[in-house]
């Protein structure tokens, strides 16, 4: 492939979350603020579509590849719904999506990146999963650590970020959306060198 080639090949680049002011600041919803981070980057604002999502469509810096930003407007356990609409919709190769989510068994400030695989119980992952068809799409895996004591899980990715953790979340949230573009114009294995060395 010509870097010409590579340029201009499409990227849809969907952010995890669930919509509304009230779940903003959720560990859940860590992939919306990468993707909010990536749309700012970019220069765009997000506009409905038929696909049951909010979009940007964009570069990725002068020349840079061509992406489409994406937050599903269904809730997390619906994603694959309004994913595999706009794969439809922009004729996107499975191997061309990333998904960009919270991850209990990643540790907080550490990001994995990776190709298929399961969905590690993550609700979101497997509604794409199930609606694509394939789980060969690249993830962006945020770290969000497992909760204390005897918390459910499921309650504590729905609660916001503690104190202590908003000291270096606007860290981590850019430090992930460096990652996408990373894993985008240098691939999946040297993104991974970069980042999972750290």
């Amino acid at each position: 492939m010509t870097t010409t080639e590579a340029r201009d090949q499409l990227w849809l680049i969907a952010g995890l979350g669930n919509p509304g002011p009230g779940y903003a600041g959720n560990r859940h919803n860590a992939g919306f603020m990468v993707v909010d981070l990536l749309a700012a980057r970019v220069g765009g604002k997000f506009k409905s579509h038929k696909a049951r999502a909010d979009v940007v469509e964009g570069r990725l810096g002068v020349g840079g590849p061509r992406v489409v930003l994406a937050k599903p407007k269904t809730f997390m356990n619906l994603s694959g719904g309004p994913v595999k609409a706009l794969r439809d919709f922009y004729k996107i190769e499975p191997a061309q999506i990333i998904a960009v989510h919270d991850e209990l068994d990643v540790d907080y400030g550490v990001l994995r990146l990776k190709l298929g695989g399961g969905d590690n119980g993550h609700n979101g992952l497997r509604s794409i999963t199930s609606s694509l068809g394939t789980k060969e799409y690249h993830r962006v895996r945020f770290g969000v650590g497992r909760p204390p004591g005897r918390q459910d899980p499921a309650d504590f990715v729905l609660k916001d970020f503690s104190s202590t953790e908003k000291k270096d979340l606007d860290y981590n949230v850019d430090r992930a959306a460096d990652a996408v573009e990373d894993l985008i114009r240098r691939g999946l294995v040297e993104a991974q060198n970069i980042y999972h060395a750290a």
